[in-house]
């Protein structure tokens, strides 16, 4: 009898003990003082670019070459505009010719139905070398760059000052809108679909 009562009260006290475990730990998480909390990961924003084509001159032939490049991501068509042109300016990072003076300043652009419009400080025609060709090259590698990249603008209109200019120097008519012709590009290049308008300005490469 007295065996019995022992018994009783250890399986009692046991009893307590396990009702207070359930008090104090009701989902039964296990404490494991040498885990390691989760380090912080910082991750950097990846700066977005845009792949674009220009197009310089062929320092063997009369012919427009495409050189592929990447600007950084614009919000609008006119943003990406006043990139191409810049990018023109600044020159190619290959072997090619410049289609444009390294003086010349975009002042403007901006997007009227298909025609972009860009207007230019003067050093654009002071610092031209003149010529036919290169005139061609100057006109042609801005409305081809801008047409390659955005089709729906196949036409530029040239200004200076903010004024309309017959010639850059004497040979190309801007008078008029020239509008995109990718066959003044060499025909090895990798062309994008395009369509091709005829050259309304009568100049041939010399």
């Amino acid at each position: 009898m007295k065996k019995m009562m022992i018994w009783a009260g250890v399986l009692a006290l046991l009893a307590f003990f396990a009702g207070m475990a359930v008090v104090f730990n009701p989902f039964n998480i296990t404490s494991t003082p040498d885990a390691v909390e989760p380090a912080h990961v910082v991750v950097e924003s990846a700066v977005v670019q845009r792949e674009v084509i220009l197009y310089f001159g062929d320092i063997a032939s009369p012919f427009l070459v495409q050189e592929v490049r990447f600007i950084g991501e614009c919000v609008t068509d006119q943003e990406c505009v006043v990139a191409l042109v810049q990018e023109l300016i600044a020159g190619p990072v290959s072997e090619l010719v410049p289609a444009l003076p390294g003086h010349a300043l975009l002042l403007d652009a901006k997007i009227v139905d298909a025609t972009a419009e860009l207007n230019f400080n003067q050093s654009l025609i002071t610092y031209h070398p003149g010529g036919s060709t290169s005139e061609l090259l100057t006109v042609h590698a801005l409305v081809n760059t801008i047409a390659a990249n955005f089709p729906y603008i196949r036409k530029l209109l040239i200004r200076v000052d903010g004024k309309a200019i017959a010639t850059l120097r004497g040979h190309v008519d801007l008078r008029q809108p020239i509008v995109a012709d990718f066959s003044l590009v060499r025909q090895e290049s990798e062309v994008p679909t395009v369509e091709v308008v005829p050259q309304t300005s009568g100049e041939q490469p010399q």
